[in-house]
């Protein structure tokens, strides 16, 4: 018999059968494990740490319009220049602390000096020129008065001697002629006295109305120089309050201008906030609105005053003032942000802001559930600086992803690492 054709040891098949029966089961194994664990193995995940999550809770939402703010002071005096003046002296510098009264630039007066003393001098000169005027009224008066006297006291003999003249005619001791020359002469005095009298009223009249004149010209004159030495005091340019310099004229010997502003002193005790905003929302920016201030982590309440109805590159300006105005946290010309509050929830279920937002509606986000987040359609609604509302779609205690997921817009669920 050839060697090829003898039969296989059993012991050699046997270990053939064993090697086949192995691979099979490992085979089997593999299939299983796949099946049980390939869709988890397949499913996208993301580490915990690399997401921010948020847990639904109740609170107050408000939703706002974030502003760009600079902190100023509430109270800022300009102090400008009341006459043609040149600059001699720069007594502070801009950051000085002023006391009421203190000096801050000194400047050239003299020919302020000089008008000042022209004036002196034109009023004592219609001063005089009234006293001098008021002694001629005075004389001439005088003068009527006494020629009226004597007027009167020749009317009351040609009475007396045109009566005699009547007795006399009466019983034709004179004649008619004589006796009407008495008459006409006792008339004309009668009217000269008239006269007379009425050129006393006349120059009292004329006396009361250039006295008047007088009078009024020296108050004009008073005026003036009164209004003169008010613009020398303000000349010498004196802090009229407690404050710090913010600023001042740094150039001796320059020439300004009667309205040009000499210094800026602000009163640092008190502080507004003067912000910018789009355009886009000047319909919705009103005074009276409140609004909040964030100084670094801090917050500080307050009201917008006022907003200017005019836009400048493309951006409106509010003023808005502080309930805490002293609050040691504010510092002048600090950049903060200001938040216009336009609505307010006091109690709804809110989460933290986060990228995950795309404003208010209906939006796909990931709630956790357990190890897995699971794309969940909720309704955003009022969205506030640090809060957003979640009117519909997950309850109180459920947490949501509020990191950026648009990586992973395609996918309906996640498994958290």
């Amino acid at each position: 018999m050839d060697r090829m054709d003898r039969p296989l040891d059993a012991a050699f098949v046997k270990q053939q059968g064993r090697k086949r029966l192995a691979a099979g089961v490992t085979g089997l194994s593999l299939v299983m494990t796949a099946f049980v664990w390939g869709p988890s193995l397949l499913r996208p995940s993301v580490a915990r740490e690399r997401v921010r999550i948020g847990k639904v809770e109740t609170g107050p939402v408000e939703a706002s319009i974030t502003a760009s703010g600079t902190v100023v002071p509430e109270v800022e005096e300009v102090l400008a220049s009341p006459m043609e003046a040149r600059v001699l002296k720069i007594l502070r510098r801009p950051g000085d602390v002023l006391k009421k009264g203190d000096p801050i630039v000194e400047l050239d007066l003299s020919e302020s000096i000089l008008a000042v003393e022209k004036l002196d001098r034109d009023l004592a000169l219609k001063v005089n020129k009234q006293a001098s005027t008021r002694l001629d009224l005075e004389a001439k008066l005088n003068e009527i008065e006494a020629k009226r006297e004597i007027k009167r006291l020749e009317l009351e003999a040609l009475r007396s001697q045109l009566a005699r003249n009547r007795t006399l005619s009466a019983e034709g001791l004179i004649s008619e002629e004589t006796l009407k020359l008495s008459e006409l002469a006792e008339a004309k005095a009668a009217v000269e006295l008239r006269q007379l009298e009425a050129d006393s009223r006349t120059a009292e009249k004329a006396t009361r109305t250039q006295i008047a004149g007088l009078d009024l010209e020296m108050a004009t004159l008073r005026g003036e120089r009164g209004q003169a030495r008010r613009q020398l005091e303000l000349a010498t340019t004196k802090a009229d309050r407690d404050g710090v310099l913010t600023w001042a004229l740094s150039e001796e010997g320059a020439a300004i201008h009667k309205g040009d502003v000499i210094a800026r002193l602000a009163d640092l005790r008190s502080f507004r906030v003067d912000a910018t905003v789009s355009d886009v929302h000047a319909r919705q920016v009103v005074p009276g609105m409140p609004a909040a201030v964030k100084v670094g982590d801090d917050t500080l309440e307050g009201t917008v005053a006022s907003v200017s109805p005019a836009v400048q590159n493309g951006a409106i300006t509010l003023s808005v003032a502080l309930a805490e105005k002293t609050s040691p946290l504010l510092r002048s010309r600090m950049r903060v942000d200001v938040l216009v509050i336009t609505d307010r929830k006091p109690r709804t279920l809110r989460v933290k802001r986060g990228p995950f937002v795309n404003g208010e509606g209906t939006q796909d986000v990931f709630v956790v559930r357990g190890d897995r987040a699971v794309k969940t359609p909720v309704e955003i609604g009022v969205v506030g600086f640090d809060y957003c509302e979640v009117a519909r779609g997950v309850a109180e205690g459920e947490e949501i992803l509020l990191s950026d997921m648009r990586d992973y817009a395609h996918v309906r669920e996640l498994r958290l690492r």
